[in-house]
């Protein structure tokens, strides 16, 4: 088999490639990035020379370079995203072109190709907010509250009208709040640790109790290979982790694997549409395709801490790269 993975230099991407080539030594990755700046081809130093590994520099918004790579492909697994809820309230015509056009063009590529696979990796986010108690389930009404989960919802949308319009054999997974190594230090865990890392304080929303459902990113990877292998076209799964915690909780975690007390917290002011809540049932993917995550959240936590402490130079030439992050 020959997998299209678009934004495979990314934080999830990159997981998702190392996970297939060494579960599938037969299979072929074709990696198409744009390298915008949380790109990083070093997350995928270990398989660049792996012969069944093929790295492609490109936007999912460059229709023609799109059909040209899909017609050598059999199956494609969409990642490329611009994913940052902060950005997205400061620019959100980018999240448009990338994960709406971007998705457009990859679906009409794979209609046109006969793709014998499409799957749209998207999130939780696009069912909005929740109370107390209760999960999103995939018959969840979409809610978005962003203009970065608005995006994700379009892009959902149109793999949903590609599946019932044209029968393209499409699906869509949602998965919860990822962590792990590798992720762009502009996301919680490893923000938080390449503060404390230079001596900073920590900025915690509002009053730090948003509460997010954390999965352990090659969890996510093994459920995306199960539904990219077993799931069934015109479906949603949803995955998740089970493991939920506020941001304070979170937050507590790290300071104290990394030897700070809570004088190291500076509480900030809340950003507009802010989600309460996230909590979502992966009833559906275990039940139906036998998949559970296999990491506990103590487990995953700690060798996620214990990778950034030992990879401070990765990190350093991201900062270097960006200049210093805010």
């Amino acid at each position: 088999m020959k997998i299209l993975v678009t934004g495979g230099a990314g934080f999830i991407g990159s997981c998702f490639i190392r996970h297939i080539l060494n579960k599938y030594p037969d299979y072929r990755v074709v990696n198409l990035d744009a390298l915008t700046y949380c790109g990083n081809l070093e997350n995928l130093k270990d398989v660049e020379d792996n012969p069944n590994y093929k790295f492609v520099y490109g936007n999912i918004c460059d229709r023609k370079l799109v059909r040209e790579i899909v017609n050598e492909v059999d199956c494609v697994v969409n990642f490329a995203a611009e994913s940052h809820v902060d950005n997205s309230i400061l620019r959100p015509e980018i999240f448009v072109e990338t994960n709406v056009q971007g998705t457009l063009n990859l679906l009409q590529a794979a209609k046109e190709a006969g793709i014998e696979r499409y799957l749209q990796v998207s999130t939780d986010e696009v069912y909005g907010t929740l109370g107390k108690t209760g999960y999103f389930y995939e018959t969840t009404p979409l809610a978005p509250n962003s203009p970065y989960s608005a995006s994700k919802a379009g892009a959902d949308m149109l793999v949903r009208a590609y599946y019932e319009t044209y029968k393209l054999p499409a699906m869509i997974t949602r998965c919860s709040n990822n962590y792990g190594p590798y992720q762009y230090p502009e996301k919680l865990i490893p923000f938080f640790i390449s503060r404390l890392l230079r001596g900073e304080k920590v900025p915690v929303y509002g009053d730090g109790l948003n509460v997010r459902d954390w999965l352990y990113v090659y969890d996510h990877c093994s459920a995306i290979d199960t539904v990219l292998h077993s799931g069934k076209a015109g479906e949603v799964y949803n995955i998740g982790g089970h493991n939920e915690k506020t941001n304070l909780e979170i937050t507590k975690l790290i300071l104290d694997a990394m030897g700070r007390d809570e004088s190291f917290i500076e509480y900030v002011k809340d950003r507009p549409g802010h989600d309460r809540r996230y909590a979502i049932s992966n009833d559906k993917i275990t039940s139906e395709l036998g998949w559970r995550p296999s990491v506990t959240f103590e487990e995953g936590i700690r060798k996620t801490i214990d990778w950034y402490l030992d990879n401070q130079e990765w990190i350093n030439n991201i900062n270097y790269k960006r200049g210093a992050l805010v």
